[in-house]
């Protein structure tokens, strides 16, 4: 079994891989200074739930955007799991990065871009709601284009309450109407449809910069919520990340490298 580890900034997403069968997943809160052993009895805990013993794990991937814990995994894949794990860079995609520095894309961006493209060709836009929201651009050619990030819902919401003087901390929800009556429905507002014009116009300004049209996926903690209400998106695929992943690690794995880069011969 694989074992894949998404580590965001708000949230660390966990699938259990069965070759290409997702056989169980978990999403918690990203603790900013977790120690390895506390990772190592969080993760053996989760396993035990599904009834999976830890030995039943063979391989280990993990893609960090938090450079202070990723160490912290590193460790305890080797100390609870008696693995060397797979950490997803640049380097490990088999994809074209033609951002100025290659390294500079985040490890959640580079899976995204890989599963999107495996599964829907391009020319392709993939929008993230995270923490930040962001959006990756891909060529027909399978080349990671670059892309655009924004703050996440989330975030503004936060930022609103923590930088104005009279302004509430509100529940994201989707108010009954645009316009607003109230302080807290007209944050709502703003908040919710405010994100669903970001999206559909900066889709609109990607598919005129690149000259054609382009499908648009949607992924990330909130892409459920908000996602069917944005009409230029086609597909939301809420475990993109751990798809990309299994990606990767087959792509990097001896076993299937000869195999992966056959159909990455396009590149």
């Amino acid at each position: 079994m694989l074992l894949a580890i998404d580590l965001g900034n708000t949230n660390i997403v966990i699938g259990v891989y069965r070759d290409d069968q997702l056989l169980h997943h978990w999403r918690i809160s990203t603790q900013k200074w977790e120690t390895a052993d506390e990772f190592g009895i969080s993760f053996r805990n989760l396993l035990a739930m599904e009834q999976i013993d830890r030995k039943q794990i063979k391989d280990i991937i993990i893609a960090s955007v938090v450079p202070p814990l990723q160490e912290a995994l590193i460790q305890m894949a080797q100390v609870h799991f008696d693995l060397k794990p797979l950490v997803v860079s640049f380097d490990t995609v088999k994809m074209p990065i033609l951002y100025l520095n290659p390294q500079e894309v985040g490890a959640d961006r580079l899976v995204n871009a890989v599963a999107g493209f495996r599964k829907y060709g391009g020319p392709l836009i993939i929008v993230d709601f995270g923490t930040a929201t962001t959006f990756c651009v891909i060529s027909a050619q399978g080349e990671y284009l670059g892309g655009c990030i924004v703050p996440g819902v989330n975030v503004s919401a936060e930022a609103l309450y923590r930088y104005t003087a009279k302004l509430p901390r509100v529940e994201i929800t989707k108010p009954a109407q645009v316009i607003g009556r109230t302080t807290i429905s007209s944050i709502q507002s703003g908040l919710f449809y405010g994100n669903i014009a970001l999206v559909e116009g900066m889709a609109a300004r990607i598919r005129k910069e690149l000259g054609q049209n382009a499908t648009v996926i949607a992924t990330g903690g909130l892409a459920q919520f908000i996602g069917p209400e944005i009409e230029c998106i086609h597909k939301i695929e809420p475990w993109l990340t751990l798809e990309g992943m299994r990606y990767i690690w087959e792509e990097n794995s001896s076993d299937h490298r000869n195999t992966e880069l056959q159909k990455y011969g396009k590149f």
